[in-house]
């Protein structure tokens, strides 16, 4: 299931409603990404998450069924923010269950690389310096580059 929204999460909540009566679940990943207050040696002071709704919403559903097509999964969850956010503040939320917690645990990670790098956010950091757009990192293209 993907979700997109403006409106914080309770990531505990998603996961009581996502495993509520399921038996078929053994194994269960979470991940929680947060606004930083520092990126390197910058300060942030907040942070606009951009999207293009159905774009976004397309892309994040082909990369959700890629992980579903790689592990047997059970159930999964993608939540993501979008709009202005604070430090502290919670981004994304990915929950992904199967029967053993191997597959739990690769395709959970799995989506947080690909989200990093496939799904179409644009990220304007402000700080006292001022604003400016985040650029994708060789470093998450290396984490993607591990699942080819």
């Amino acid at each position: 299931m993907i979700r997109l929204q403006r409106e914080d999460f309770d990531p505990g909540a998603e996961i009581a409603a996502m495993t509520a009566g399921r038996t078929d679940i053994g194994g269960l990943a979470a991940f929680v990404g947060l606004v930083r207050e520092m990126a390197g040696e910058r300060r942030i002071d907040a942070m606009t998450l951009e999207h293009y709704p159905g774009m976004t919403e397309k892309k994040l559903a082909e990369i959700e069924a890629e992980a579903r097509r790689r592990w047997p999964l059970q159930a999964s969850l993608v939540v993501h923010r979008y709009g202005r956010l604070e430090p502290g503040d919670r981004i994304v939320l990915v929950v992904t269950a199967s029967a053993h917690r191997e597959a739990a645990l690769a395709s959970c990670q799995f989506l947080i690389d690909w989200l990093k790098t496939e799904a179409p956010f644009w990220k304007l950091e402000e700080g006292p310096e001022g604003a400016g757009w985040v650029e994708a990192r060789a470093s998450d293209e290396d984490a993607k580059r591990r699942w080819r």
